[in-house]
Order: C-alpha cells, then sequence, then structure tokens
C-alpha cells in the first residue's frame, strides 16, 4: 500500500544494501514519511545508505574532477533502480566539528546577524560587522588571537630534570634524542649535552625554556633557535587541539594549563568590539545570554535602520527554542554539543532556507528530548515538509510515527531476519497491521507497583556547577534510578561531574570508540581471541593465522579485503581485493575449518548465529552479553566506526558487564531502541541490579522512567529555569506530580490504559 501523492513518488526497486532483500517501495514526494522497525531492520540501510547516498553521489558526480577529488567517495548503493529522486540533505547525529572557533552562533548564522546589528545601532559606531567578528584579525583580541583562552605550560611535563639532553631529557613528543627539533637544543653551543637539566645555571634553564630567537650556525646549516616552551607553543599550542595527531593530543593535555584570556575576559573580541553598546549590552553580553532571553531582549529594541534584521535573528533564534534549544547561548563551543544537540542546530539553517523541493534525510531527530519538547520537533518537521519539501524520518517514536503523512516499517526481526517492507501507508493501519512496530504501538505502559528498597545512598552536597542550584540529593544504591527532565535542566551535569566523585561509578555512554577501520565488535570485546584459539585447536596451527592483522592476513590487501587506489585530483576508489576476494585472508587460513565454517565466515555472523554456533565457553559468554544488551543483529566483523550512538553505549555496555563495578551511569542508552528492544534493555537492567549492582540512567523514554525503582526528575525547565530537583520519588508519584515528566508519564497512561 503506498500513500497517494500528487507529487509523485520515490521510486525504489531491488534495494540489497546490507541487509536489504531486494526492497521495493514507492516513497511520497512533499511528504513527511517516518521509516520504524527493530533496530537492524534495514531503515539506515534503506534511508540513508541507499536513497541519501545515490541522491548525494550523483549530485557530487557534477563536480570537476579537481574538486571531487576533496570530497569522500561514495560508490554506487546496491539497488537495481532508484527513480525520481531529489537533491538530497542529510541532518544527522554526528557531532558538529570540535574546531574552537565555531560556535552555536556561527553555526546556525544567527551571530552574523548580530555582528550586522551591532554594526548598524551599536555605540560607538565602529563601522563593518567584521570588526565585531573574533576570527577576524581586526575583531579578535591580539592576546589570544580569538581563542577566548590563553595557555600555561608545565615544564615538567616537556623535561625530565633528572637527565641530560643525550639521555632524552626533552620527553616531548617529536624531541626525542637523534630529532631534529633535538639536535637544535644538542648541538647549539649553549649547553652540554650530558649535563643533567637539574644541574643547569639560571641562565642555562632560562634559555632552554624561554630563550628568544637565535640565528646558529650547525654544520652547513643556518638555523634558528628558539626556547623549548615558545617552539611548542607556535607548533601545538596555536593550533586547534582537534587538528593535531592523537599523541600530539594527548601531550598537550599533559602540557598545557588554559585558562580565560585576561584581556578580553574569554569573549574573544578586541576591546573597540567590547566597547560597543546597544541598550547598555555588548555583542558579548549578548552571545552569552540564553538564546530565549537573548529573543526576548531583542524584542525590546525599536531602531528602525536594523528592525529587519532583529526579525530575522528573533526567528532563528526562536526556532531554536522552539527545538528545544532555548537554554543554549551563542557562544557555546559547537564541539560541546551532544550529537542530538548537534542535529536539531542542523535543522535550524535548514528552516530559514529558501530552497524547497528539497528531501531532507533526519536520523532520529528526537533523540535527547524530552516528551515536553518532540510536539514542537513535530511541528518544525511539518513547516519542513509545508514548505515543499521531502522530509524522511528515522525515528522509534509514537509521538513522531502519529503524525506521519506515510510510514515504512522494515523487519520482521533484524539482520537477517529483517530487510523487508512489512508495511507501508498511514499511522492507523499500521497499528492494526500485526507488525513488531503496529502492536507495540497499542501496549500500554504501566509504572512498576512493587519497587526495589535502596540498600543505601549516595549523597550530593551542594551542587553548583553550570545551571545546578547548590543541589543537594540521594542518590539510592541497588536500584535502578532514572534521571528525568527537560534538555537542559541539568540531568548530564548533576550525574556526570558529581556521582562520579561520590562512588565506584564506571559511566557507559555514546562516544566515540577509539579503533582504526580493522575495529569490530569481535576485537573490541575480546572474544575474537577465544575464536582464534578455538580455530587453532581444531586445525593443529598457530592462533596467529586467523588474525586479519597478523599472520593469516592476505598479503595484496594487507587483511582489509579491499585496495585502496589514490587517483590524485580523480576520486580514490577501493575496490574488493582480487587475491583473497574480500575474505581478508590467505587461501591457507580458509582451508582451516571449525565445524565447517571458515575464520571469515564467523565474521560475517550476526551475534546471534554465532552465539548458536560456538559451544566454548568464554566466546559464548561475550556473545552472551552482547545480546543482552541488545545487539544480536550486529556482525562480529562489522566496522565499530558504522556503530551508532546508541550501538556504541551498549557495546560497551556488554564489555562492562564482565568488570566489578558497583554503579553503572548510561546516558539515554534508548538512543536508536526500537520500542520492542526498549523492553529487553530495560529487562537487562533488571537482572543487572537484581546481580546487586545500582544502575543510574538519564534518560527520556517514558517507559524506561515507569519501570525504574525511583526518579530524581530535574528542572522545572533548562537553563537558568531548570537546575532544581522538582520531584524524587517512585514512578507511581511522579505520576501524581505537577513536573513536564510526571505530567507526561500521565498522559502515557492515561492515553495506553
Amino acid at each position: 500500500m503506498s500513500t497517494a501523492s500528487p507529487y509523485g513518488h520515490i521510486e525504489v526497486r531491488g534495494a540489497r544494501e546490507n541487509n536489504l532483500r531486494g526492497v521495493d517501495v514507492d516513497i511520497p514526494k512533499r511528504a513527511l514519511t517516518v521509516f520504524t522497525g527493530v533496530s537492524g531492520s534495514g531503515k539506515s540501510s534503506l534511508v540513508f545508505g541507499t536513497i541519501a547516498a545515490e541522491s548525494q553521489r550523483l549530485i557530487n558526480e557534477t563536480y570537476t574532477a579537481f574538486i571531487q577529488s576533496f570530497m569522500p567517495r561514495q560508490a554506487r548503493p546496491e539497488v537495481d533502480s532508484l527513480r525520481h529522486l531529489g537533491a538530497a540533505i542529510v541532518v544527522d547525529q554526528e557531532r558538529m566539528g570540535a574546531n574552537s572557533r565555531s560556535t552555536v552562533g556561527t553555526a546556525t548564522d544567527a551571530y552574523a546577524l548580530l555582528r550586522l546589528v551591532f554594526s548598524r545601532a551599536g555605540e560607538p559606531h565602529l563601522g563593518g560587522a567584521h570588526l565585531f567578528s573574533f576570527n577576524d584579525p581586526q575583531g579578535m583580541c591580539p592576546r589570544c588571537a580569538g581563542g577566548g583562552q590563553v595557555s600555561d605550560v608545565d615544564v615538567d611535563a616537556l623535561v625530565d630534570r633528572r637527565l641530560s639532553l643525550n639521555e632524552g631529557a626533552i620527553t616531548y613528543p617529536g624531541f626525542g634524542v637523534d630529532s631534529w627539533y633535538w639536535k637544535i637544543f644538542a648541538e647549539s653551543g649553549y649547553f652540554d649535552p650530558d649535563t643533567r637539566l637539574d644541574d643547569y645555571t639560571g641562565d642555562q634553564w632560562e634559555r632552554l625554556l624561554r630563550g628568544p630567537e637565535t640565528k646558529l650556525r650547525i654544520g652547513t646549516m643556518n638555523l634558528t633557535y628558539e626556547g623549548l616552551i615558545p617552539k611548542i607553543s607556535r607548533l601545538h599550542l596555536g593550533r586547534d587541539v582537534e587538528t593535531l595527531q592523537p599523541h600530539i593530543r594527548a601531550a598537550v593535555a599533559r602540557a598545557a594549563t588554559f585558562a580565560a584570556c585576561p584581556d578580553c575576559a574569554g569573549t574573544r573580541l578586541h576591546a573597540a568590539a567590547r566597547s560597543c553598546r546597544i541598550a547598555g549590552r555588548s555583542i558579548a553580553d549578548c552571545a552569552a545570554m540564553q538564546v530565549s532571553d537573548l529573543a526576548q531582549w531583542l524584542g525590546t529594541l525599536s531602531d528602525a535602520r536594523v528592525a529587519p534584521l532583529v526579525a530575522a535573528l528573533r526567528a532563528s533564534l526562536d526556532n531554536l527554542t522552539e527545538i528545544g534549544l532555548g537554554y543554549l547561548s551563542l557562544d557555546r563551543p559547537a564541539g560541546t554539543l551532544s550529537g542530538g544537540e548537534a542535529q536539531r542546530v542542523k535543522m535550524v539553517r535548514h528552516l530559514g532556507s529558501p530552497l524547497t523541493d528539497v528531501t531532507y534525510v533526519f536520523d532520529e531527530p528526537t533523540v535527547g528530548l524530552h516528551p515536553h519538547d518532540i510536539d514542537r520537533m513535530n511541528g518544525l518537521l511539518r513547516q519542513l515538509r509545508d514548505k515543499g519539501n521531502t522530509v524522511l524520518v528515522v525515528e522509534h517514536k509514537p509521538e513522531v510515527i502519529a503524525i506521519a503523512d506515510h510510514i515504512v516499517d522494515l523487519g520482521p526481526g533484524a539482520g537477517a531476519a529483517g530487510g523487508r517492507v512489512v508495511y507501508a501507508g498511514d499511522a492507523a493501519g499500521l497499528r492494526a497491521a500485526g507488525t513488531r512496530t503496529g502492536d507495540h504501538l497499542e501496549r500500554h505502559t504501566e509504572v512498576k507497583a512493587a519497587v526495589r528498597r535502596p540498600t543505601g545512598a549516595v549523597t550530593i552536597t551542594g551542587a553548583r556547577r553550570h545551571n545546578l542550584r547548590d543541589v543537594t540529593v540521594d542518590v539510592p544504591t541497588g536500584v535502578l534510578t532514572a534521571v528525568t527532565g527537560v534538555a537542559g535542566s541539568g540531568k548530564s551535569t548533576l550525574v556526570h561531574t558529581y556521582l562520579p566523585r561520590a562512588a565506584d561509578v564506571t559511566v557507559v555512554d555514546q562516544s566515540a570508540i577509539r579503533g582504526s577501520r580493522r575495529s569490530n565488535p569481535a576485537t573490541y570485546t575480546g572474544l575474537l581471541d577465544g575464536v582464534r584459539k578455538a580455530f587453532a585447536k581444531a586445525n593443529g596451527v598457530p592462533a596467529a593465522l586467523f588474525s586479519a592483522n597478523s599472520a593469516g592476513a592476505c598479503p595484496e590487501c594487507k587483511g582489509l579485503g579491499v585496495i585502496y587506489t589514490d587517483l590524485a585530483f580523480m576520486t580514490g576508489v577501493a575496490s574488493v581485493c582480487e587475491g583473497c576476494e574480500g575474505r581478508r585472508f590467505t587461501a591457507e587460513v580458509l582451508g582451516y575449518p571449525l565445524r565447517g565454517a571458515t575464520i571469515t565466515d564467523v565474521l560475517a555472523m550476526p551475534v546471534a548465529a554465532a552465539r548458536d554456533f560456538f559451544t566454548e565457553r568464554p566466546v559464548r559468554a561475550a556473545l552472551d552479553r552482547l545480546v543482552d544488551a541488545g545487539l544480536p543483529y550486529l556482525t562480529l566483523g562489522q566496522p565499530l566506526h558504522t556503530l551508532s550512538g546508541g550501538e556504541r553505549q551498549r557495546l560497551k555496555l556488554a564489555v562492562h558487564l564482565a568488570g566489578t563495578a558497583d554503579t553503572f551511569v548510561l546516558d539515554e542508552p534508548t538512543s536508536g531502541l526500537h520500542m520492542a528492544d526498549v523492553a529487553q534493555l530495560v529487562a537487562l537492567l533488571d537482572r543487572i541490579v537484581d546481580g546487586g549492582r545500582t544502575v543510574v540512567v538519564i534518560e527520556h523514554h517514558l517507559d524506561v522512567v515507569a519501570r525504574a525503582d525511583w526518579v530524581i526528575d530535574l528542572g522545572p525547565g533548562a537553563g537558568h529555569d531548570g537546575g532544581s530537583v522538582v520531584f524524587a520519588g517512585t514512578p507511581a508519584d511522579l505520576a501524581d506530580a505537577d513536573t513536564p515528566t510526571g505530567r507526561h508519564l500521565r498522559k502515557r497512561l492515561g492515553a495506553r490504559a
């Protein structure tokens, strides 16, 4: 069944990307279509991996070969045909660039409008808007170069005073014995390279650390000497830390301490820009205000010279507030935003765009949103649609499914058990379709009647970081506690900043997992060691043969399965290795089976299938934990960088389950989970608590809140309107409380009773 559309449909025929099984589907244009299904059912493969990927690939092919060389390579998706595609704009949950010069204001263009307002209406009048930019030499503070911070250096993180230069006294990366930088110091003639730094005279010590630039001749080369601190500052401390190599970044973190610039007080701006005011406020004052407050203040301005600019700026700020981000400030660094916050900030830019007939693709836009804010998010999705755009949303929340013009439900299961369209039509039809999504839309939510008794409590006293208002609260131990409240109410600050100080806590969050493109669930959990040993024992050969990073790797592709070819100004190509045909191992290794399966077959197995296959106890135990964590559909060899934030968190949880921590803290563990999977996650959390541990979840999902033993609700609002504990008690009592969370829980219980 397909929803009728007077504007036609996007026609997908024979989609086979990842686990899709030759999917044929028509998606109405200029409509809001929601894609549903259990985790791993193929939603992202269809929407992002097929429709959006092909649209963007075709657009990229219109650029010159030179321009394409700077773009990521995109292979054609596995699909027979795609017709009537529009230009796709993907608004995903990838965190925004951590460039320290990128802020909420610059990312949304709101700060550009604010600069124009001050350039025209500010007193004293300065002139151009660039004079209010901390990224322009004429606007930036000269001392911190617009960074807002100055750095100091811990000398003992750079050198070991007990050693001489010849013994490696300079411990900072890149300055080791015989390195180029080391030679300048050791052969400068200023120091005896065999003298310990502890024995340097005062003048020698000062020259080593802070010596001025001096021309030197070393051998046949004319070189410039400068002290260790200015050299490292020039090389690394003055650059954006995210551009540095990981080992350099770690060294900078050890060596440098940062503080607000004393000249500009962290505002980043030149004195002239700070002196210019409108109604008593500088542009720095405005950028530091909460977005909702700034919008109200702008409403008090009546200067006709800037009326159109103020109206446009207020519209942008109102959109941020409507999308649940009114607690942010324009000077908030973009790199500090969560994935959900970053997606909503990107969304604001598109709301004001004059483009129409565009295909917007969203990945769970309600992540990180309290039910209080989801209604407003729905309004913005409708707004994009009503401008004449096609809106495609991958989503699990019933509130979003309910407003869809069209729903495509994939399944029936995950991984190999999914990949098919099990329903296409409207919301009313889905409820009667008999799919897992439809069935769970009809399920009743009930609060936990018999809650566990705490074994004790961890007391947080006088919490005042960010917007917390001198919070004192008991976090019970031995139970499942949900920390709730609207976005920006102070939940994460309270739990992540204060709880680890008072308890033995393991934090399991959605941050990226460090590793290379060779990393996968099998390597991350360590179960691959047991797999290799099982293969080695069955065949009487070394276990190293079954590692794609070691002796058994295909020599042509070095165990990657693909060959990367750089075509200079043409787009690079990744082609399947002809030597191993993508199997990553040598023919010899593939000739050693374990119960009829090769090592390549095992890495291609979903977790659930591997659990049925393996009888070896260590491997089976790790697979059991992955299934318990709601990841039965992941293949053992799936690259880690392809996992969503929620999947990364549950993978970490599976690893930590084998540990000994007393308390687990999880940050929105339901991200990316279907309603059917949420129940499984709650069951896992219950088992952890029943095993004698404490679990604290920061969560908006009302089904999790209803099944907790204790709830700590923060608010009542966001930003300076939040930061207080407005409720602490059982879920049953919360349903009677007059808080945003209580009202929505009461509504949910009434809607499904």
